[in-house]
């Protein structure tokens, strides 16, 4: 893999959450706090159920429709993707894993952002709360028959919810390795 060699890095602006940088003629944002890593937790119950979470999102001005997922290190030092993962399943699902695999890791938005992403399966699930979030994050959890997931998320985006696309390689994993193999839980 070629890299190129490192240009110029000139702060544009810096918020809170949030900073924007010219790095030689190119524009992106940066996180200003964690690890610029987020989880995506790719969960199914004892029942089958895929567990998907609601929220309005105000950058889009909708509600979207995701996998539960969240920021690794951005409130607690020393965090990994398995930890991360953990806390926000538990959090946003009130579900608790008995198991977390990192499958794959990669950028999320390569021409906007140095943030990257790693898609986790949570196995061995027990309920242990109700979920929704924490402070106003106001999640619903959607607990969705496996073989009903991708028609009910199509109803959802026809009902105006949008869709977050990684939905479909989370769906894909249920089922497959990253190497296409089948998934064959213990």
């Amino acid at each position: 893999m070629d890299k190129q060699a490192p240009m110029d890095r000139e702060v544009l602006h810096e918020g809170q959450w949030l900073r924007l940088v010219r790095i030689g003629h190119w524009e992106s944002c940066e996180r200003t706090h964690g690890q610029g890593m987020a989880v995506i937790v790719i969960a199914v119950t004892p029942d089958d159920e895929v567990l998907f979470v609601e929220q309005h999102r105000i950058p889009l001005g909708a509600s979207t429709i995701e996998m539960p997922a969240g920021l690794v290190g951005d409130d607690h030092d020393h965090d990994s993707l398995e930890s991360a993962a953990r806390r926000e399943l538990v959090e946003e699902t009130g579900w608790e894993p008995g198991r977390v695999d990192v499958l794959l890791v990669g950028p999320t938005s390569a021409g906007m952002t140095n943030e990257r992403i790693a898609f986790v399966r949570a196995t061995g699930l027990r309920k242990v709360g109700s979920g929704g979030g924490v402070g106003d994050e106001a999640i619903t959890v959607h607990a969705v028959a496996r073989a009903q997931a991708p028609a009910w998320l199509l109803r959802k985006q026809a009902e105006g919810h949008e869709l977050d696309l990684k939905l479909w390689a989370g769906l894909w994993m249920v089922e497959h390795n990253p190497d296409g193999s089948r998934f064959q839980p213990d």
